[in-house]
């Protein structure tokens, strides 16, 4: 089945955090805080994608307060933070919403993710991701992690769904 065919069945995305709603940059504060930067793009498409009744997870080895913060802002739910064992994240958000693998579509960027990359109907990485991902990937993003490679792939199941409406949206991202 073709890549174009496969997003016609997608009913769920799961991503990665850094790298791929970020650029992967950490900026170090001087009061020894850390920053990250997310896109609006990718916050409209999430957040319209989430309206449509589409699931989303986010399972990250990381938890800054900050990323938890914009990613219930967004509506996501399904947060996994501190992921040592994301593979294990990604079959309890399956299990939680009787989620079928070929309904699945993952975007990542980095050796981490590769085991659920193997698993899901659509493998996708950001232009930016690590070699060893894309040479796995179904699909990579013209686009790098933080410049709106999130939006891009949900774009594209929603379009060829036929869901992407041009509905004004009220809700900032």
């Amino acid at each position: 089945m073709s890549y174009l065919e496969k997003l016609k069945n997608i009913r769920a995305f799961v991503f990665d955090v850094d790298g791929v709603f970020t650029d992967g940059s950490v900026y170090l504060l001087p009061d020894k805080n850390m920053s990250r930067v997310m896109n609006v793009l990718d916050g409209y498409a999430v957040v319209k994608a989430i309206k449509a009744g589409y699931k989303i997870a986010v399972i990250t080895g990381g938890d800054d307060p900050m990323v938890r913060h914009r990613i219930d802002y967004l509506g996501i739910k399904d947060y996994y933070a501190k992921s040592a064992h994301k593979v294990s994240d990604y079959t309890d958000f399956k299990l939680k919403y009787q989620i079928d693998d070929s309904k699945v579509l993952m975007m990542g960027d980095d050796i981490p993710d590769i085991g659920i990359m193997k698993q899901v109907a659509i493998a996708a990485a950001p232009a930016n991701a690590v070699p060893e991902v894309k040479d796995i990937a179904d699909y990579i993003s013209p686009i790098e992690g933080g410049k709106g490679a999130v939006r891009d792939v949900i774009e594209q199941v929603m379009k060829i769904q036929n869901r992407w409406n041009l509905e004004d949206d009220t809700k900032s991202t």
